[in-house]
């Protein structure tokens, strides 16, 4: 099975009844969620708004969101997989063994009142964040989230959302879609796509140390990798596009300073629900868009002549 059984957030907001965060902590990181579009807005079919509404909260710890739940469920470090896999085979009737159930930090009973809650409403949703993909299992936890929301829908409405970590996230993995056929984790070393996540992801490359180059556009991997990820991004040539100064930034060879996207230039941002927003100017900037420096650098690499291995490379031509 693959894909996604998902929703626009406007659908969230008029129809969602039971809204479950699992590995996030949008309280703090995404603060506008729940006013927005999940629990204190008033739907067109939720017309009681937080009272209407269950929220359920899934985390190693207690964070800010807690405050926000009605049942809070604290799995243990790296025992998501285990957690879903016992929801998945509850929801079908199969028999569960409580001993390993006991091993993600919580009961039977809890995780019962869970399946029997996501049953009973109308219309259920996930938001999966970045918790879940920092722990053991990473994309396997994902892809279990958005099975059991495909698997929900024999019994009732269910989606599945990831709440992204940075702006136009979506964005980059709608390109990537739309060109590669995958969201991410892809290599085209062979002249053809090659989806592998695990082998061709970004963090995989950089912590094993695969990579002698690094382009990076508009982010700041260097504050959130692994240190080895981060060694390795110190040793190749890394060249950063970024309007502002970042922790890559400092440890790249290159940094070059382009205009903020949607300030001073324009573009089409993708909202976590994969809306595309079209993003106007409102002021302008001396620097280059990103659009318009990777243009010239593609422009200039078509420039160089071709190198094989064992060819000879005139000093000119790599001036």
């Amino acid at each position: 099975m693959g894909g996604k059984v998902s929703c626009t957030l406007g659908e969230v907001k008029n129809r969602a009844d039971l809204i479950i965060y699992w590995g996030g902590n949008p309280a703090e990181c995404h603060p506008r969620h729940f006013t927005k579009y999940t629990i204190m807005q008033k739907g067109k079919f939720i017309p009681e708004g937080r009272k209407g509404r269950t929220m359920v909260l899934v985390d190693i710890r207690e964070t800010m969101s807690v405050k926000a739940a009605d049942i809070f469920l604290q799995v243990r470090p790296s025992k998501d997989f285990e957690m879903l896999s016992a929801i998945r085979a509850m929801v079908k009737g199969q028999p569960v063994d409580p001993v390993l159930v006991e091993e993600t930090g919580l009961k039977m009973e809890q995780l019962q009142d869970l399946v029997d809650r996501m049953k009973r409403c109308k219309f259920g949703v996930i938001f999966f964040g970045m918790g879940l993909s920092m722990t053991r299992g990473k994309h396997m936890n994902s892809a279990q989230i958005l099975t059991l929301a495909a698997e929900m829908n024999a019994f009732t409405k269910f989606v599945a959302m990831p709440m992204r970590g940075h702006g136009n996230v979506a964005g980059a993995d709608m390109v990537l879609r739309w060109t590669t056929g995958y969201p991410f984790g892809v290599n085209l070393c062979r002249g053809f796509p090659r989806f592998n996540p695990g082998e061709f992801s970004t963090v995989d490359l950089l912590v094993r140390g695969d990579i002698d180059a690094c382009l990076v556009l508009g982010a700041d991997p260097g504050a959130t990798m692994p240190q080895p990820g981060i060694d390795t991004l110190r040793r190749v040539p890394t060249i950063v596009l970024d309007p502002k100064v970042t922790y890559t930034s400092q440890i790249s060879r290159v940094h070059i300073t382009t205009s903020p996207t949607g300030i001073s230039s324009p573009g089409t941002a993708y909202r976590m629900d994969e809306v595309p927003l079209p993003l106007r100017p409102a002021l302008k900037s001396p620097y280059p868009s990103d659009e318009e420096v990777v243009k010239r650098i593609i422009q200039a690499v078509l420039r160089k002549p071709a190198w094989l291995p064992g060819s000879k490379v005139a000093a000119s031509d790599v001036a």
